[in-house]
């Protein structure tokens, strides 16, 4: 029980610090805006969120992420940029910590697996929210918007993130923070409850 407690703790702690990373890495990269838009730099801590700490809490850091840097920094715009980010992010995190967590294996492949999902997941809600929302204020979102804005654009962004957060996981398993595991979630689980 205590063992659970303290992982919610240092779940919550690392959650906090990835919604702070969100917050500020646009800082690096906004000085070019076309350039920092390319990059995605809020996707990462989201994505990396999922993967350590869970889907619920790269779920929620999605979520309240764009919101939470609009109202501190003014950016991004809330609509229909800012809630359309709070959807996609949302998916991010829910996708590829709901599905690597679920793995057989948990492993480089694993993680490949699960971020390219969360990825086609999270653009695909973000291109359905951006059409509600543009369909309400009487605005069109067509398919050409849809395939620029969802990936044209953010092939810079896409490569990034397929190359920066593995080696971060590498990382961290090397240094044993975070554990690939090749028994699999069935396993785990079965040693949770013994």
């Amino acid at each position: 029980m205590n063992e659970k407690k303290n992982g919610s703790v240092f779940n919550l702690t690392l959650a906090a610090m990835f919604l702070a990373t969100g917050l500020l890495l646009p800082f690096l990269t906004g000085q070019i805006p076309q350039f920092g838009n390319m990059l995605l730099p809020m996707h990462i801590p989201v994505l990396l969120c999922g993967l350590i700490c869970g889907w619920q809490y790269g779920l929620a850091v999605g979520a309240v992420l764009p919101i939470l840097r609009y109202f501190l920094f003014g950016m991004p715009v809330p609509f229909p940029t800012g809630i359309a980010m709070a959807f996609e992010l949302a998916t991010y995190g829910l996708v590829v910590g709901l599905l690597y967590s679920r793995s057989r294996w948990q492993c480089v492949i694993a993680l490949y697996r699960s971020m390219i999902a969360a990825m086609v997941s999270g653009r695909v809600v973000w291109g359905i929210v951006q059409i509600v929302l543009l369909g309400i204020s009487g605005g069109g979102f067509t398919w050409k918007m849809f395939m620029a804005g969802a990936f044209l654009n953010a092939i810079p962004g896409i490569i990034l993130q397929l190359t920066l957060i593995p080696v971060i996981m590498v990382a961290l398993n090397r240094t044993g923070l975070v554990r690939f595991s090749r028994q699999g979630a069935q396993a785990r689980k079965a040693g949770e409850e013994a």
